[in-house]
């Protein structure tokens, strides 16, 4: 769900050990600074007055506890952003080019406190720092400033119908949207989702992960120290039972849009149903094949679909974790890829040469294991990894399984961590059909080097993004969204504007001049 690039991350990676001269950042324990609910540009304890604890991935250790919205205060958030959407506000008499000022001063504080939102991110997911650093803060500036750019270029056009009439369309804000994003990669999906949605004159509700509220919080400042109005955005921290299905069953929620698992996007669509059939944008899971062909370049395709998989330990929804070899060169993939999970340097996430730090929280490590279980159950060869790493935090070691058969656990369902499946095949026409197998439909990598098999490939396969001869390349001018149960709608780029946009025609009769 990110951009990512060999080349790029290792050159980001040189150019802050040189300006910083350090081998670690210290964690922030002692500066978190925002952990009550933000609505109405005002920080809030929960009506209920609960809280909840966040902690650290890497120790197990508790954070901070931060207030646990409910119902309650999810109508008092929907009440401050329908107030801030109301024809005469300060919002709406706003002109379309200073919301877009005002996108690109949140950028810039974002930008000017970038060292400490990554501390931050690194404390409460777990994420390499440098990765952080480098590519979650910095991908979260490129998408406000990509979208700031927008806000004054949405409109509408003329229209030469039949008749002597006059039409044309204007491009309307939605409302009220209602936003809940994961725990992944916590600053660049508040971007996704506030961006394209503010930069349309839209207002927000946002529900944060539990698992990772930190970040978005202090985003929730800037935004304030930016100048957005009062109500504008509205920042809540508490659980999916609660505050996510509040906002998706609120009759004042014009659109949720939603980032996390399948299984919740049935309940939040379902929601939608029995309320108002407010709008539902979706991006869900995922079981992405990448496929190796034998004229592919071999140590190019080794570390793609190592990155493919391994990248943010395994937690994310595009994940190559499918990975099919062509029979001819598959013992050889096999031995480096294996060499490669090896290799991974795990550890501290704020080391600086950590690349692979823990599961995001004791309920996701523990359904990793209890996948890799499976998979050793039901006859995949285990090659390396498959266990706990260290003796605190919710480390595993990269994970790889051979000779994995489709209808093995391991091969059908989103394991959301640190373990790559690798398949044989021997003809095109078999390994297409197989990896357009599956309920899922988010994204799929092809490696060769025949130009004719990969347009045929490109066209084949049933997936929203396919990437050739490298993975996990997202950047904001390109849409993002799945097939099938991977979700519907799009994110990023000149679609993810739609979602967040009413088309109204206006018709109007030109009077005929008399004879």
């Amino acid at each position: 769900m990110l951009r990512f690039q060999t080349q790029c991350y290792a050159s980001a990676f040189r150019k802050f050990v040189c300006h910083y001269s350090v081998r670690k950042v210290e964690k922030p324990l002692e500066k978190v600074h925002y952990t009550k609910l933000f609505i109405n540009n005002e920080w809030h304890d929960a009506v209920s007055g609960k809280t909840f604890a966040t902690v650290d991935p890497s120790t197990g250790a508790i954070i901070t506890h931060v207030a646990e919205a409910d119902s309650a205060d999810v109508d008092l958030a929907v009440d401050a952003a329908k107030q801030a959407f109301k024809l005469g506000s300060p919002w709406r008499c706003m002109d379309a080019s200073q919301r877009g000022q005002l996108l690109n001063r949140l950028s810039d504080l974002i930008e000017r406190d970038r060292m400490y939102l990554a501390s931050l991110e690194t404390l409460d997911n777990g994420k390499p720092f440098t990765m952080a650093y480098n590519m979650d803060v910095g991908e979260t500036i490129k998408i406000y400033r990509y979208f700031a750019g927008f806000a004054d270029k949405w409109h509408g056009k003329t229209i030469p119908m039949d008749g002597s009439y006059f039409c044309y369309t204007r491009h309307e804000p939605v409302g009220v949207c209602g936003q809940i994003i994961p725990w992944n990669f916590p600053l660049v999906m508040q971007s996704w989702k506030l961006a394209p949605a503010l930069a349309t004159g839209n207002t927000v509700v946002m529900k944060v992960a539990e698992q990772t509220p930190l970040s978005a919080l202090y985003v929730a400042s800037l935004i304030k120290e930016a100048g957005f109005p009062p109500g504008v955005v509205n920042i809540l921290t508490g659980y999916g039972p609660t505050a996510g299905a509040a906002l998706a069953r609120h009759m004042d929620i014009n659109k949720v849009a939603f980032t996390g698992s399948t299984g919740v996007g049935r309940l939040i669509q379902q929601a939608a149903g029995e309320s108002n059939l407010k709008r539902i944008t979706l991006e869900l899971g995922g079981k992405s094949p990448c496929i190796v062909l034998a004229d592919a370049d071999l140590d190019q395709a080794v570390q793609q679909c190592h990155e493919a998989l391994f990248f943010n330990m395994g937690q994310c929804c595009s994940a190559g974790s499918r990975t099919y070899v062509e029979e001819s060169i598959y013992n050889e993939f096999l031995e480096r890829t294996i060499e490669k999970a090896k290799a991974r340097r795990i550890g501290d996430p704020f080391e600086l040469d950590t690349e692979h730090g823990p599961q995001i929280d004791r309920k996701q490590f523990d359904k990793i294991l209890n996948y890799i279980r499976s998979g050793e159950k039901e006859g995949a060869k285990l090659m390396c990894g498959g266990e706990r790493h260290g003796n605190e935090g919710f480390y595993i070691k990269p994970t790889v399984f051979a000779d994995v058969q489709e209808n093995m656990k391991i091969a059908k369902e989103e394991i959301f961590g640190p373990v790559q499946s690798v398949f044989k095949f021997q003809k095109i026409e078999d390994v297409i059909e197989r990896a357009n197998n599956s309920r899922y439909g988010l994204a799929a990598g092809v490696f060769t080097q025949d130009l004719d098999k990969a347009m045929y490939f490109s066209q084949a396969l049933q997936a929203g993004t396919v990437w050739v001869n490298t993975y996990n390349i997202v950047g904001c001018q390109t849409p993002f969204g799945g097939y099938k149960e991977s979700g519907s709608g799009r994110e990023l780029g000149e679609d993810g504007l739609k979602a967040y946009t009413e088309v109204k025609c206006v018709t109007i009769k030109i009077p005929q001049k008399s004879s």
